[in-house]
């Protein structure tokens, strides 16, 4: 376990290696760009000093990440607020909505995987794999679009802006961003649903569940009380690497639905050439992913003990 917490530590390491990398790699004068032509030689040299142009890559490297480390982001280039009041209520609500497509998507799954298990190679079964392989090979922005279509412009059931604020009540927030939670939903649940099912499936010629059959069991019941509880395993594990990609790939239903998380302060940051908050909020969402995908491991551990002694 320690060894997988080191090298979650050695990848996010090399990732802000490569944030910082990418950033010295940006074409032209960047004091230039950000200012444009109409620059001053003064205030080209007073930006070149608070981005710390004047000093070397790795100084600024070692100085950025140490401020990463306590906290201290630095200020925004745009509107010369500190990054992290930016960031805070940016990343409550991108969390907020992934906790919210996490709360539909993982019951979803777990029921549908069960009944297709109960169910297997039925018209049930066949019917389900078929519109969950389906919603999984769009992209995001195209079930967002086919949602606000239909549920936003044809119906008019949801607002197709999901603007959220903090005087809002929790009905109101969840009512907003309930077609951006749909659209993770749709993407994300259909590897849930096939790990339960093939995890039930593989469980069901084992010897404990032909005697529960014999005894009389319902085929329900046997699934829920013995063996569901014994694939939790892998069931969990790509539950939590699908939260990691609920955190992660919520860039672009953000920008889709002009929701006012973390990815949309990240896009809007790249237009503006606002590279502090681009790279504090590339962090952010590597952190994130890569805590989440530790997490999957150590409850993988947890539930199988055999993986801390391999072979």
């Amino acid at each position: 376990m320690a060894q997988r917490i080191a090298l979650g530590l050695l990848t996010l390491f090399v990732i802000s290696l490569m944030i910082a990398f990418g950033v010295e790699l940006l074409p032209g004068d960047l004091a230039q760009e950000i200012l444009g032509q109409g620059a001053t030689p003064e205030g080209l040299r007073v930006l070149r000093l608070q981005l710390g142009l004047d000093v070397p890559p790795h100084i600024r490297y070692f100085d950025w990440l140490g401020g990463m480390v306590t906290g201290d982001m630095g200020l925004s280039l745009a509107n010369k607020r500190p990054i992290s009041e930016l960031i805070g209520p940016r990343l409550s609500n991108t969390l907020f909505l992934g906790g919210f497509a996490a709360l539909i998507a993982i019951p979803v799954a777990l029921i549908l995987g069960i009944l297709a298990a109960l169910y297997r190679n039925s018209l049930y079964d066949r019917s389900v794999n078929i519109f969950t392989l389906t919603s999984i090979s769009f992209p995001e922005f195209f079930i967002a679009y086919i949602l606000i279509l239909f549920f936003a412009i044809k119906l008019g059931w949801f607002p197709g802006i999901s603007n959220i604020s903090s005087e809002l009540t929790l009905i109101e927030k969840l009512y907003r961003t309930l077609l951006p939670a749909a659209s993770l939903t749709l993407v994300v649940v259909a590897h849930m649903m096939r790990m339960t099912r093939t995890s039930i499936i593989n469980l069901l010629s084992s010897p404990y569940i032909e005697m529960a059959r014999l005894k009389g069991i319902k085929p329900l019941r046997i699934i829920t009380r013995h063996a569901l509880p014994n694939a939790l395993a892998p069931i969990v594990n790509v539950i939590a690497i699908n939260l990691a990609y609920l955190v992660v790939g919520v860039v672009i239903v953000e920008v889709v639905f002009v929701y006012p998380g973390l990815g949309q302060l990240l896009v809007d940051s790249v237009s503006k050439r606002d590279v502090p908050v681009v790279q504090a909020c590339s962090m952010i969402f590597a952190s994130v992913y890569i805590l989440l995908n530790l997490t999957a491991d150590i409850i993988s551990i947890v539930t199988n003990p055999r993986l801390l002694y391999p072979r």
